[in-house]
């Protein structure tokens, strides 16, 4: 999570070297796609990420307490490996996504607004200064994405299947639990406070969700130990690749050592 840990670091040498970042994830890529004209750009009023919301959607915090490490690699609309499928279940994923909107975009967090969109038929929205949005439509595959990137300007044919909204029927909108999916809010803050804390929250969820995997802690300990760490530890501006290398580590530190004492 390179934009995660080290935004600055990344658009400072895209500014010196005078390149152009080209997204290759799905979300990231649906809003520079929408963003392809230097007035699109200008009159950018927020930016409008998709979730598909995981395996728990619309469950409470309570019926979470006892979920397995099977249940949250339960994914509805997407394969992936198991990292990012209990990311996609705790929305952390969502979280680390909207810090790299903010970095990718230029937007702050609070013009990043995260809708849970069940399909994954959208793969994410942009809204303008006069109300208007536009967004990008596409099956679930990571193909289209990944070519755009490789093309780009250019649009070739692709082996991915056509969309046939006539086959969905009808597409569905609603906001992210906060109160039960804890990681994202953690990921909101972490990037509102900047400097080394991204990589301490970004480092502590790789340790928990290792954890996790492994089952010696439970799916909701990912949420605390990382909302822990965003609202406890100290942040310091980004200047090297040192810097995020040692919040990584002590984020990693503290989620061992408390995990060594409750471990299960």
């Amino acid at each position: 999570e390179s934009l995660v840990t080290g935004g600055s670091l990344v658009t400072d040498a895209v500014r010196e070297n005078n390149v152009k970042l080209l997204p290759v994830d799905s979300e990231h890529s649906a809003i520079f796609q929408c963003l392809q004209d230097e007035y699109s750009a200008k009159s950018l009023q927020k930016i409008l990420l998709t979730a598909s919301g995981g395996p728990f959607f619309g469950r409470t915090r309570q019926e979470l307490q006892n979920v397995t490490k099977d249940d949250a690699l339960r994914h509805p609309n997407w394969s992936m490996g198991s990292k990012i499928t209990i990311d996609s279940a705790t929305l952390m994923n969502k979280g680390l996504e909207l810090i790299e909107a903010v970095w990718l975009f230029g937007l702050p967090a609070e013009q990043v607004q995260v809708v849970v969109q069940r399909q994954s038929i959208i793969h994410s929205m942009v809204q303008f200064s006069d109300n208007s949005i536009l967004a990008q439509l596409g099956v679930p595959d990571m193909r289209i994405p990944i070519q755009y990137a490789l093309t780009y300007p250019r649009r070739f044919p692709s082996p991915v299947k056509q969309l046939n909204l006539a086959d969905w029927q009808k597409l569905t909108f609603y906001a992210p639990d906060e109160e039960t999916f804890t990681c994202f809010g953690a990921c909101k803050r972490a990037i509102r406070r900047g400097g080394t804390l991204p990589a301490a929250v970004n480092g502590a969820n790789e340790a928990a969700v290792a954890l996790f995997l492994k089952e010696k802690i439970g799916w909701q300990d990912i949420g605390d130990l990382v909302g822990h760490v965003a609202d406890t530890f100290e942040t310091a501006p980004v200047t090297s690749v040192e810097d995020v290398l040692e919040a990584d580590r002590k984020a990693r530190a503290y989620v061992l050592e408390r995990c060594g004492e409750s471990a299960r």
